[in-house]
């Protein structure tokens, strides 16, 4: 159902890239931190997905606990980064944010992204889900995106109708590198099968990868 392409692993050299950034100045490349700290990175479809939103917003509430396990924290979004400036603005994350309208850091990390066909449109009509809890009962996921997004009066743009025109279906992923740019511990969406979209790491399980890199020095 989904590219076939294999996700990086543990122990693959994680690809650098370089994005423009959305809560600081300029760009940011992944060098920039590998070279220094290790690097949680996450890469999440754009800002249509109530779901990637809590998780960036997850990954910034933890973001003072993964820095002292020497960890930088950075959350990659499929969309322009005009965009992501204004929304941020009102929402802000303290996680490093960047932006990547054609999901080019996601292709190098290998997430898969579906490919739209018919059967795969009948599979998402069929599973339901409710990962956070917050839906009244499970749904198909493309209601459920809709529910979570009505509830938080969340409002498409120009913008985020051509991110899902030109991307629909992209799975998110997370990646923890260390300090010699080597991918140590991985997760990606929906790996088990469609039941699980929008399920995303919890933050102990986040905050044990991280300490599974031992003390910083």
């Amino acid at each position: 159902m989904t590219e076939a392409v294999r996700v990086l692993r543990p122990g693959d050299r994680a690809p650098d890239f370089t994005l423009a950034a959305a809560n600081r100045e300029g760009t940011v490349s992944l060098k920039d931190f590998s070279a220094k700290r290790a690097v949680l990175l996450g890469l999440f479809r754009g800002l249509h997905c109530p779901f990637c939103r809590r998780q960036v917003f997850q990954l910034g509430t933890l973001q003072p606990a993964l820095a002292a396990l020497g960890v930088e924290t950075i959350a990659v979004m499929n969309t322009q980064a005009d965009r992501a400036r204004l929304y941020f603005r009102y929402h802000p994350t303290s996680a490093t944010l960047l932006a990547d309208p054609d999901a080019s850091t996601h292709r190098a990390f290998a997430v898969p992204s579906f490919v739209l066909n018919e059967t795969v449109i009948a599979a998402l009509t069929a599973v339901r889900i409710n990962p956070t809890g917050e839906l009244p009962e499970a749904m198909p996921p493309l209601a459920a995106n809709d529910a979570l997004n009505h509830r938080d009066g969340f409002e498409m743009t120009p913008a985020d109708e051509t991110i899902v025109a030109t991307n629909p279906a992209q799975l998110a992923g997370h990646f923890l590198i260390d300090r010699e740019g080597i991918v140590r511990w991985t997760s990606v969406e929906a790996t088990a099968g469609l039941n699980d979209i929008g399920k995303f790491p919890a933050p102990a399980e986040l905050l044990a990868a991280a300490r599974s890199l031992g003390t910083p020095g």
